[in-house]
């Protein structure tokens, strides 16, 4: 569930910043578009903590700073880095499926989409990268990794016949494979070196080792997860701190899934 909440604040933030709106339900919001559709997880989680926090306080915690919190802390309960969360966002009463679909990354992206995509949002490439190790937990759905495992040839074949196992040619487009298949509920550098082996899970993942030019970072995250750790949680400080409303802009939603 870690790596749930994690991809929830990530795909809440790259769209119009850190403001909640990807909690919103309706044909029309986010969680209708292509990247999240039948992916996102961890509704429930936010619902609970938020139904408690207002218990207790009732407007005045916002369901883009729980989702900030619960992505930090899931990471650390899972092995990886802290870093310091300044909090005071203010919940959005709108989402845009056309700007979810037109700013998430595709699992399809090419490096060169990917450092796009990521430079659009004020990051750098070593950014992408350290950020692209969240993947270090979490799973994916056969239907957004199939093209890879049975056509692409930069991938490792004892990998890929395992995968297989999990994700038929036809069919089962939800079954789900982990994204890190060496240590797949630990926050940890082991993504890097399953890319160093072709063992990215998605095209997106070995695009970052593939002969381009961000096979050495990949490299020193392999070497060194204290670098990964410290890169990661400073990208994820910046990730925070995209665009969120604030002082009078926004509302405080008493329930995450609706506007006041």
């Amino acid at each position: 569930m870690g790596a749930s909440l994690l991809r929830l604040h990530f795909h809440d933030c790259f769209v119009n910043g850190c403001d909640a709106s990807v909690l919103l339900d309706g044909s029309t919001g986010e969680k209708s578009a292509a990247p999240n559709l039948n992916s996102l997880r961890g509704f429930d989680v936010i619902d609970t903590i938020k139904s408690q926090v207002e218990s207790l306080c009732p407007g005045v915690v916002s369901c883009a700073d729980i989702l900030t919190v619960v992505a930090r802390d899931s990471v650390v309960a899972l092995g990886g880095p802290s870093w310091p969360i300044p909090l005071g966002r203010r919940d959005s009463a709108t989402a845009s499926l056309s700007a979810a679909n037109s700013n998430l990354p595709s699992p399809a992206s090419s490096l060169n989409s990917l450092i796009t995509a990521f430079s659009n949002k004020g990051f750098t490439t070593k950014e992408m990268v350290a950020l692209s190790g969240s993947h270090t937990i979490g799973q994916a759905r056969c239907t957004v990794f199939r093209t890879r495992v049975y056509n692409e040839t930069n991938i490792n074949s004892q990998f890929a016949t395992s995968v297989k196992s999990k994700c038929p040619s036809t069919g089962g487009d939800d079954n789900l494979s982990p994204l890190d298949v060496t240590s797949p509920t630990s926050f940890d550098n082991a993504y890097f070196k399953n890319l160093q082996s072709q063992k990215g899970l998605l095209h997106s993942d070995q695009e970052l080792f593939n002969g381009g030019s961000t096979d050495g970072q990949v490299n020193a995250y392999s070497s060194n997860s204290a670098s990964f750790f410290t890169d990661f949680a400073n990208a994820m400080v910046k990730m925070g701190n995209l665009s969120p409303l604030t002082g009078t802009s926004g509302q405080i939603r008493t329930n995450c899934r609706k506007a006041n």
